[in-house]
């Protein structure tokens, strides 16, 4: 019932506090292990979250693990979205991205933080499913709430960019879209955020 006004109660992603602003956070996130895919939305009906089920599948969530353990692996939060800086095959990696001059979307799940290696956490069975490992990284962060649409997210990405560039920091990619809640949750409770990568 928690989950419905938004309670996240699940495993999130280790980072420092470097500095707080009324602005923006910047954080450094530790060492992971992600699970990604990247698809042209079309494959799902023009549905930008439709690689969520095969993520979801992988670790166990809709049933029986595809994976080949077959392990249950825990959810955790958030789910990410990022645009894709170019057209990546289907066998490429969840992070959502989702490209201006094109239609890749690519969604991550961040593994659980006991698994510290890309090969000893469970393989995909799915070949659309790529594990890799992120290493440190640090990320200026707007965090929101409410709904996640296309034009509030890009009003909080430049909003969060002119700060950081205001404030000396250098941007240096794309920005990713974290979701923290499932969709059943009510809208007005929902946790978002934007991130940034800087130097």
């Amino acid at each position: 019932m928690g989950m419905v006004f938004g309670k996240i109660c699940v495993e999130t992603p280790k980072f420092e506090l470097i500095r707080s602003t009324e602005d923006y956070e910047i954080r450094k996130y530790s060492p992971s292990v992600i699970a990604e895919i990247t698809y042209d939305p079309a494959q799902f009906n023009g549905d930008k979250d439709g690689g969520f089920k095969i993520l979801a599948n992988y670790i166990g969530v809709l049933g029986n693990p595809q994976n080949t353990t077959p392990e249950k692996i825990a959810m955790t939060t958030p789910v990410i979205t990022r645009s894709a800086p170019e057209k990546i095959p289907m066998t490429a990696p969840v992070v959502t991205k989702v490209g201006e001059g094109n239609k890749a979307v690519t969604m991550q799940f961040t593994l659980p933080s006991k698994y510290q290696v890309a090969s000893e956490a469970p393989q995909p069975v799915d070949e659309r499913v790529v594990l890799r490992e992120e290493g440190e990284r640090t990320y200026g962060v707007l965090r929101f709430g409410g709904g996640a649409s296309a034009d509030v997210v890009a009003g909080k990405v430049s909003a969060l960019r002119r700060s950081l560039e205001r404030d000396g920091y250098k941007v240096v990619g794309e920005f990713l879209l974290g979701r923290y809640n499932p969709p059943w949750s009510l809208p007005a409770f929902r946790t978002n955020e934007v991130m940034l990568p800087i130097e």
